[in-house]
């Protein structure tokens, strides 16, 4: 699978991880990492060091993500980008929405 998920065992950190292109070819798999779960986590991370690109509709699923989590209030953390994944994530501005490292 391109999209992968892991809950900590209290159940309070949902871990995603990428892999390849994150486009629209993954929307399904990537509402379904966070969406089916029986609780909601405290915090997300969505773990980029496998995904080779990034385009709007990954975009518009971060944004998904951040509104499920609880918009302001949520605690998702994008970690281990590429420098191409990266600059994306910066002319988007969404280091103003999301802890990007």
């Amino acid at each position: 699978m391109a999209v992968t998920s892991v809950i900590s065992e209290d159940g309070s950190k949902l871990t995603i991880a990428i892999k390849g292109r994150f486009d629209f070819a993954k929307h399904q798999e990537f509402r379904d990492a966070y969406e089916k779960l029986q609780t909601k986590p405290q915090s997300v991370v969505v773990d980029l060091k496998e995904a080779t690109y990034l385009d709007s509709s990954a975009l518009g699923m971060l944004l998904m993500l951040r509104d499920y989590a609880g918009g302001d209030e949520s605690d998702i953390r994008v970690i281990n980008c590429s420098l191409d994944v990266s600059k994306t994530l910066d002319i988007s501005n969404f280091n103003q929405l999301f802890d990007i490292t």
